[in-house]
């Protein structure tokens, strides 16, 4: 796996993750440290783009959820029980982490873990960047 990183401004500032190659066991230890480290340096939007990536397994998943954590924590925009109600309800979408062109296998993925309940896939890297702020 692979991940190049480049910076996007729309209404805010927002980095985008471009992976190249599975997330899975082997690697998404190198992922979450990446993303960890841009947290660390100040990304508070993240897009993840997928499109070069095939598959998430079940631990890029724990990675994405660990970052999905990691960014409510560091700038909450909504308390956890309004989150797990809208969540529920449908009408929560995590405003801090977003993924750009997933696989096939990694939307059936994401669907069959409830990731995409709260987390946005876009197709199209302008309307992707444009949703963020």
């Amino acid at each position: 796996m692979e991940i190049r990183v480049t910076q996007e401004q729309g209404k805010v500032p927002v980095t985008v993750m471009h992976v190249t190659g599975n997330i899975d066991s082997s690697t998404y230890e190198a992922f979450q440290a990446k993303a960890d480290e841009l947290m660390e340096g100040g990304t508070r939007y993240l897009l993840v783009d997928l499109e070069h990536a095939p598959l998430i397994t079940s631990a890029g998943l724990r990675a994405l959820n660990s970052i999905f954590t990691r960014l409510r924590e560091l700038t909450p925009d909504v308390s956890d029980e309004a989150m797990r109600k809208g969540i529920n309800a449908g009408t929560y979408k995590s405003p801090h982490v977003k993924l750009l062109k997933p696989s096939k296998a990694s939307t059936v993925a994401l669907e069959h873990s409830g990731f995409s309940l709260f987390i946005q896939s876009f197709n199209d890297p302008k309307e992707a960047i444009a949703s963020f702020g």
